[in-house]
């Protein structure tokens, strides 16, 4: 079965940066429509962008629009979600999930059928 697996998680200061990571094991993802999604203990799993492989184009939340950009890499079969401008709000597990291909972007998270395990962010100085 195909695996997703973030990295990059850490504690950073408000306005400082991170960049996530989030490798397939299976060469078929690296052509699926990917993901980025967070979560707070006792919230619904939010939103944050996602990239369509086949078409570069990107989507993301309005809370991460402007700071936040998802980015891929066809030969480490990853992408990325490079995050600036941090802020204490942001502070949640980070999930990378996938899609069928032949789907567009999404923002629901029943549209997805992979998910990693996630990997913790903390902004706080």
């Amino acid at each position: 079965q195909a695996q997703l697996v973030e990295s990059g998680g850490g504690l950073v200061r408000p306005g400082g940066s991170l960049r996530l990571s989030c490798a397939a094991s299976d060469r078929s993802l690296g052509s699926s429509t990917m993901g980025w999604f967070r979560q707070v203990p006792g919230n619904t799993r939010e939103f944050v962008g996602a990239i369509r492989w086949s078409t570069d184009s990107t989507l993301y939340a309005d809370s991460v629009k402007g700071r936040f950009t998802i980015s891929r890499d066809n030969d480490e079969n990853a992408v990325y979600l490079q995050m600036n401008g941090l802020k204490p709000e942001d502070t949640a597990v980070y999930y990378c999930a996938a899609r069928p291909p032949e789907y567009g972007l999404a923002t629901r998270e029943r549209d997805y059928d992979y998910w990693g395990r996630g990997t913790q962010v903390t902004v706080s100085s």
